[in-house]
């Protein structure tokens, strides 16, 4: 079909005679790659988000005696450390708490920055948050750790429901 044959039609080049015809812009091509791209980066920040926090939700905590053991390996990333308050060895601070936790005859010193909960006392378990610092492991929240087994151990200790 040539200009003269189509009035409406403005001319093209491959509607000369003997004339290649002219590719189509590849506009379709370029959106369709950005948005592929686009798509591709936002899958891969989602299932790094998703397997970061599964990784941090899985790994409840550390015994004592197993975060001492892995100490080098731990370094001074954040983890919760799991044991037993200490008798006699709760000293109250300026900035928080100072005591000892132990867990299969391994113990280590705590420094807790912050006010512990109302029911931290001695030979109770703890869940502490923190990290290895020098020679004592550096605290920022203390979860108390009131499971039914530990309710049945220690029913005093625990205040019921209004």
């Amino acid at each position: 079909m040539t200009a003269v044959d189509s009035p409406g039609k403005p001319p093209f080049a491959g509607d000369a005679p003997g004339s290649q015809p002219v590719a189509p812009p590849r506009r379709k091509k370029k959106h369709k790659a950005r948005f592929l791209i686009a798509g591709a980066v936002l899958v891969g920040a989602f299932a790094f988000l998703l397997v970061e926090g599964l990784s941090n939700s899985l790994n409840y905590f550390e015994t004592v005696n197993q975060a001492v053991a892995q100490r080098a390996t731990l370094g001074s990333t954040t983890f919760r450390l799991e044991g037993d308050v200490v008798p006699g060895t709760i000293h109250p601070t300026v900035s928080g708490v100072n005591f000892t936790v132990e867990s299969s005859g391994v113990s280590e010193p705590v420094v807790e920055t912050g006010e512990p909960p109302q029911l931290f006392q001695p030979n109770i378990p703890v869940v502490l948050v923190g990290h290895f610092a020098g020679s004592v492991f550096a605290s920022d929240q203390i979860i108390v750790d009131h499971t039914s087994q530990y309710i049945a151990k220690y029913p005093s200790r625990v205040r019921g429901d209004p």
